[in-house]
């Protein structure tokens, strides 16, 4: 284990208190919860970056970076559902892509880093859970629900950007 891989998985030390915030909703707790989820999502451009700068990019990072990620994403999704904010066939459709993309990783020889496409999710599903946490007022709720819709979008197009095969390469004469 290197300092970034440390960093990975010192995001998951925030979801216990994240998840007890948000199971007693008041305005407090909900800020609360909020600045513990955005610290624990910093971390993740934390250890990349380190990974990166220090050249200490692991397989063992590429695995668990993910994985954490999806935990501390669909952790607070699934609060937001028992609150009635946000559809579960919503977090259904997001579940789903991250176990296909699980499975598939499980059956590759090499393991490779998140595309574009693959951070632009990430990025939407933070926003969202970001906008759904906060004690927003009922006006600006709306635009707590598009940005949930807009990251569900997201991660079924990454989804499927991850899962078909790049386009073949034509010999040219």
């Amino acid at each position: 284990m290197n300092l970034p891989n440390y960093i990975t998985c010192s995001r998951l030390l925030g979801l216990p208190f994240i998840l007890y915030f948000l199971h007693h909703p008041t305005n407090q707790s909900r800020w609360i919860a909020l600045a513990i989820f955005l610290v624990a999502a910093a971390t993740d451009w934390l250890d990349g970056y380190l990974a990166r700068k220090l050249n200490q990019v692991t397989d063992l990072g590429k695995f668990l970076d993910p994985l954490v990620d999806k935990l501390l994403v669909l952790a607070p999704l699934l609060v937001l559902i028992e609150l009635q904010q946000i559809p579960a066939w919503g977090v259904f459709l997001i579940l789903g892509r991250e176990l296909a993309i699980a499975g598939w990783r499980v059956n590759q020889t090499s393991i490779s880093g998140a595309n574009i496409w693959g951070k632009l999710k990430t990025v939407s599903q933070i926003a969202a859970i970001a906008l759904l946490i906060a004690p927003l007022p009922r006006d600006l709720q709306l635009i707590a629900l598009g940005a949930f819709w807009t990251a569900v979008a997201l991660t079924l197009i990454s989804g499927a950007i991850y899962l078909l095969p790049p386009n073949p390469v034509t010999a040219k004469d």
